[in-house]
């Protein structure tokens, strides 16, 4: 299956100039060419890019995707390296998880003397609008 760029950026939610930047910056090989000369993306080359995607998500550096994209087209020989990166980025990403959810559980802890404050203050006939931040 072959897709234009419009519909290689729709299907990979990233904008066009998004898939030519990261064409200039070798994130991703150019991809072929129609007839008409027009960039023409396979489903590998969704595959990547949905792969970019999440790297990005995850907080991973461009220079860093740039070296795990070189890496790639070396095969097998790379294997070691491109673990390495991905590991090292998967402690990054526990590491902010594991922030991220000590700030859920202040929330939640906040959210249930809020709910107490509640339930006494509706307790003695007062209005849940004459609470103060």
């Amino acid at each position: 299956m072959s897709y234009s760029i419009a519909e290689a950026a729709r299907r990979s939610g990233l904008s066009i100039d998004t898939l030519r930047y990261y064409e200039r910056i070798k994130l991703v090989e150019p991809p072929a060419r129609d007839a008409a000369g027009r960039r023409a993306y396979s489903d590998d080359d969704l595959g990547w890019l949905a792969f970019l995607t999440k790297l990005r998500l995850t907080g991973m550096p461009i220079k860093r995707m740039r070296e795990y994209a070189s890496l790639r087209h070396h095969g097998a020989s790379s294997a070691g390296r491109r673990k390495a990166i991905l590991v090292d980025q998967r402690k990054s990403v526990a590491d902010r998880i594991a922030e991220l959810q000590t700030c859920l559980d202040i929330l939640d802890y906040k959210i249930d003397h809020y709910d107490q404050v509640e339930r006494k203050v509706l307790g003695t006939g007062a209005t849940v609008e004459g609470i103060s931040a």
